[in-house]
């Protein structure tokens, strides 16, 4: 049936949507198909790339469903993506639109972010948006940012954005499912150094009251 090809019409009705999450937490679904197929397009057309967001979540191993694909790109690999892949599996989202598509086949939305940008308010901070030949792992064979890159641009995201309370959350969730320690704090930048051991301490500390 058409709606069960359609991921928009899948995520209207709540049962549709639950049993696709199922699916995408399984590796299936037809998000992670476009996933795929977007990892394989970007790659065959010389693109540079990293995915970010609740999917780079999800590849790190902390499991959140998400509804649509993150991607970051340089400047000239956005236009590089409008220019040969848009009528080609891709069409833009609304009219005009020149950051924001979605996969012809499946109607799953993509999001871009350009290397240079900066996280939270989007104004001027130490933290940017790497360029993504240079901080990626490859998980599954699907390009994701880094994961001392992703915990970096979501803590400097919730410093300098109130409203951004869910990147505080999923920080949190990441020190739980990845076991990091102090140490992990080396790894970042120092203007978000001291967060990320607030949240790693209060993590730590609510894990000794669980044993009690």
């Amino acid at each position: 049936m058409h709606q069960r090809t359609d991921f928009e019409h899948i995520l209207a009705s709540p049962t549709e949507a639950y049993e696709e999450g199922l699916r995408f937490f399984m590796g299936k679904g037809l998000l992670n198909n476009a996933l795929r197929r977007v990892a394989s397009d970007l790659e065959e057309h010389g693109i540079d790339y990293s995915v970010i967001g609740a999917v780079a979540l999800n590849q790190h191993g902390y499991r959140r469903f998400t509804e649509d694909i993150d991607l970051l790109l340089t400047k000239g690999g956005l236009e590089k993506f409008r220019e040969e892949l848009v009528g080609l599996g891709y069409r833009p989202a609304f009219e005009c639109s020149t950051k924001k598509f979605r996969t012809a086949r499946e109607n799953v939305p993509i999001k871009t972010i350009t290397s240079g940008d900066y996280p939270g308010d989007g104004l001027p901070k130490p933290v940017q948006f790497p360029d993504p030949s240079e901080s990626f792992v490859v998980i599954d064979a699907v390009k994701t940012i880094s994961l001392e890159k992703l915990i970096e641009l979501k803590l400097a995201s919730r410093m300098t954005a109130p409203d951004r309370l869910k990147d505080l959350a999923d920080v949190q969730e990441l020190i739980k499912s990845k076991s990091l320690d102090v140490s992990f704090a080396e790894s970042l930048g120092s203007s978000v150094r001291d967060e990320f051991l607030k949240l790693q301490k209060a993590v730590q500390q609510l894990r000794a009251i669980k044993l009690e």
